[in-house]
């Protein structure tokens, strides 16, 4: 046997110490990992694997063309280019604490128990409860803006080929919606060990597609691309929100930020990776480099190619891609051809997302933090799947891809409050792991050493700058229709949570096993898991009331 696998009977293993990726203790005879359970799901992820749902669920060119319309009218191209850097400036800091984070505690929770433990034993159970849930919120919210994207894209794919008798609509979005939700969940569900080879397929197209969509959009009609001063200086002139040009700046870094902005998402899947400590990290800094790579060339190649800026800008819920396509082309065919890459990437990242969804509100059901935990909480282990999970999640994801039939702004809403709720849920274990002293953690193979406090801090505080400016108005004067509602949706769901946390969790909630793993104070609370720990003194069986 080898040497880091533990022999039950004759090596106690360290709590959260252990050099075995996947197993941190021993529990009562049984290996159980990070999060303190046996493993129900099948660790089939490697390095390409779980890279491939990193690219894929992030999609980060797809995203930037496909949510252009979220800032195309703050500054333009300018607006969206230099957005986009300042996005991954900010985006670098939370991916680095992250990583840290994932690379010592790697479980489906993610953040949730990240919360947890760095609160500490008098806190980690509040803390973690509502970070849990505003970090499933936030997904989603992203899960319904995903889905919306593709559901325009097949419709546009549609009206390419009928522009002289469609007539669009929002319902038509809608109930494409519907039927590439429940694709996506239905793969999930019954075809699970097929998801690594869509999440290969995906990173394909997201890679080998985005090169051949910037050649395209390059090469085609050179004669009629844009001017050096429209793509890099035209920022004043195409500034149309009413804002003053810093604050309208600040407020289209939503559109980078919501290109970037996953970088949390595969670290929902540590559970079924052999090695979640060393390739998270890696699959964290994979998706944010190239992500931001192509998306910045992307970008660079289509303000080149917008020939008609006004055409875009019919407003905050349309798609105006497949525009800039037939713009820098001139051919429906090529257009239709450039959408058709969208779409394969699209879907697959449709697929991941909603996987991510599903492993997030299950890590929170079996810590029986939601309603009907004994349900949700279940996993099929012949499919290697949460199945009711996983149903749970796209019921709630049909009815808020309705709220566009009803709302201008709403997709501006999707985005936003998936980069608000997100970001929230990252600063909260990034601030009290500060407040705590970095001491609860133990150090994985990615460890920010003596750069912590600074990374943590500065990746805080710019959390903070940007989600307020994500809680204003998108533009100056403003309607009831295009109201911001970003700042409501965050009191909601912090509204909804403390709701739930008086009504089930103060008595029925006695948080999750990563409090015993890896808050080792003597004020830490012991419940009648029987942990075996390793110390100095003689091995012993911890219970309740020692």
């Amino acid at each position: 046997m080898a040497e880091n696998t533990p022999v039950l009977d004759e090596k106690k293993p360290e709590l959260g110490g252990l050099d075995n990726d996947t197993v941190a203790a021993v529990d009562r005879g049984i290996e159980v990992n990070a999060a303190g359970y046996r493993d129900q799901l099948k660790r089939q992820y490697g390095l390409l694997g779980i890279v491939g749902i990193a690219l894929t669920v992030d999609n980060a060119w797809a995203a930037l063309g496909s949510s252009i319309s979220v800032s195309i009218l703050n500054g333009g191209p300018p607006g969206l280019i230099f957005g986009l850097i300042v996005a991954i400036f900010w985006y670098s800091f939370v991916g680095l604490s992250l990583a840290e984070l994932a690379s010592s505690v790697p479980t489906a929770g993610g953040v949730y128990h990240w919360a947890t433990i760095a609160a500490g034993p008098n806190w980690g159970r509040a803390v973690g409860f509502f970070t849990g849930w505003i970090n499933f919120y936030g997904w989603m919210f992203d899960l319904a803006a995903l889905v919306q994207i593709t559901a325009n894209i097949l419709v546009q794919m549609y009206a390419i080929y009928h522009q002289d008798t469609y007539v669009p609509d929002a319902w038509h979005v809608y109930v494409t919606y519907v039927g590439v939700l429940w694709i996506s969940t239905i793969f999930v569900i019954f075809a699970n060990k097929l998801i690594p080879y869509t999440q290969n397929c995906g990173m394909f197209f997201v890679v080998v597609g985005g090169i051949v969509t910037i050649i395209v959009i390059s090469a085609m009609q050179p004669s009629n691309h844009a001017s050096n001063y429209f793509v890099w200086g035209s920022f004043e002139e195409n500034n149309l929100t009413g804002w003053q040009g810093g604050v309208a700046f600040l407020l289209g870094v939503l559109n980078g930020a919501f290109t970037i902005g996953t970088p949390d998402a595969i670290t929902h899947i540590a559970e079924e990776l052999p090695n979640p400590r060393k390739d998270l990290p890696r699959a964290i800094g994979l998706q944010l480099g190239l992500g931001f790579l192509y998306a910045f060339v992307f970008a660079i190649a289509l303000s080149y190619a917008i020939t008609d800026l006004s055409a875009l800008q019919g407003g905050i819920n349309t798609y105006p891609l497949a525009a800039i396509y037939q713009q820098a082309t001139g051919s429906s065919g090529a257009a239709f051809g450039l959408l058709f890459i969208l779409l394969v990437s699209s879907m697959c990242c449709c697929v991941g997302t909603v996987l991510t969804n599903s492993r997030t509100y299950w890590a929170l059901a079996r810590d029986n933090a939601v309603p009907f935990s004994g349900i949700f909480g279940q996993v099929n282990e012949e499919l290697s799947c949460p199945i009711y999970a996983t149903l749970f999640v796209s019921v709630i994801a049909t009815g808020l891809g309705a709220i566009p039939l009803g709302n201008s702004s709403a997709f501006l809403a999707l985005t936003g409050s998936f980069i608000v709720l997100t970001t929230v849920s990252y600063a909260i274990p990034f601030t009290a792991n500060m407040i705590t002293g970095r001491k609860y953690f133990p150090a994985g193979p990615f460890h920010l050493g003596k750069f912590g406090y600074g990374i943590n801090l500065i990746a805080v505080l710019l959390i903070a700058v940007f989600d307020i400016f994500f809680c204003f108005p998108y533009e100056i004067p403003t309607t009831v229709e295009a109201m911001n509602f970003n700042s409501v949706i965050l009191v909601g769901t912090v509204a909804l949570s403390a709701f739930w946390w008086m009504l089930h969790a103060t008595r029925h909630y006695p948080g999750p096993k990563v409090m015993e793993l890896y808050i080792h104070d003597d004020s830490a609370p012991l419940d009648s898991t029987g942990i075996i720990e390793k110390t100095d003194a003689p091995e012993k069986h911890l219970s309740p009331g020692e």
